[in-house]
């Protein structure tokens, strides 16, 4: 992840329901395990890249607003990592008043996006901070190595956050890591995304699938059932080859069931959608159906 998304993934594209008496009570109150509302088949979340400037104007408003399209999950961008982007006044945040702000909202932190120099530099700092939002998984938005990187700079930059994930996995968090469009290039004949995924540990680092990728020919759910396992949460968005643009989810060309069953079967936790703001409602109406 950089500062522009990689031109916000190469798409084109650039906010739970509840009764009065239970608005101001967190729904984690209600969830039979982590995985989400015991009442609701799926629980769904977002990536907060996407709503950054909201976010940062009205941390709490912006949150709750979520939370009422239907949203119970929310994944953060690591404001030390991203304070560059915009997020330094979520940096000078104290971890129990964030977390605060999140439990009232109604959503529960599971995830959040690091970037390498802040693992290397400061790991033990963003361990305590996961841990302080009640984290299960940090997740590395990618490597971002030149363009003339090489498949062997891959492999080295692979190994590292497999030592990197030794840590994590040791305070009870699971490293995972991020695609873009990048990683599905060749390079000698082969698919950078496959190298990686015969670099990294299967139990130090899993992968978050960013299913934008669909529009350049490659299928979430054909990983899933390919890499049983390997796969603990994905990206979610939709898109329209008849409008060649990115649509709400739902409306578009990816086939969803064929998708949350091999999800289901691979063994998927964690679904965030990461979309422009405006598909955000019908999005949720969609996710909530299935």
């Amino acid at each position: 992840m950089t500062t522009n998304r990689r031109s916000f993934l190469k798409s084109g594209g650039a906010a739970v329901a509840s009764a009065a008496l239970l608005s101001s009570l967190p729904m984690r109150m209600f969830a039979s395990n982590a995985a989400g509302p015991a009442a609701r088949k799926l629980s769904f979340g977002f990536q907060v890249w996407t709503i950054k400037d909201q976010l940062i104007a009205d941390f709490a408003g912006t949150l709750h607003k979520m939370a009422d399209m239907g949203y119970s999950e929310v994944e953060m961008c690591s404001p030390l990592g991203y304070s560059g982007s915009g997020f330094e006044p979520l940096n000078k945040m104290k971890n129990s008043e964030m977390r605060q702000i999140i439990d009232d909202s109604g959503l529960w932190c599971t995830s959040s996006h690091f970037n390498v120099g802040e693992l290397r530099d400061s790991l033990d700092n963003r361990i305590e901070w996961a841990r302080a939002m009640g984290m299960k998984q940090m997740v590395l938005a990618s490597f971002w190595l030149d363009k003339d990187a090489s498949l062997d700079d891959y492999r080295k930059a692979a190994q590292e956050l497999n030592e990197i994930a030794v840590k994590t996995k040791a305070a009870g968090i699971q490293m995972a890591y991020h695609n873009h469009h990048m990683e599905f290039e060749k390079l000698d004949n082969q698919l950078i995304y496959d190298v990686l995924l015969e670099e990294f540990d299967p139990e130090l680092v899993k992968m978050q699938f960013q299913v934008a990728v669909f529009n350049i020919g490659y299928k979430a759910a054909d990983y899933f059932r390919a890499y049983p396992g390997r796969f603990i949460s994905a990206h979610l968005s939709d898109w329209s080859a008849e409008k060649d643009s990115q649509v709400p989810i739902g409306q578009g060309d990816i086939d969803w069931d064929d998708f949350f069953s091999a999800a289901k079967k691979s063994g998927l936790k964690n679904y965030f959608v990461e979309m422009d703001p405006a598909t955000f409602p019908e999005s949720a109406t969609f996710l909530k159906s299935i």
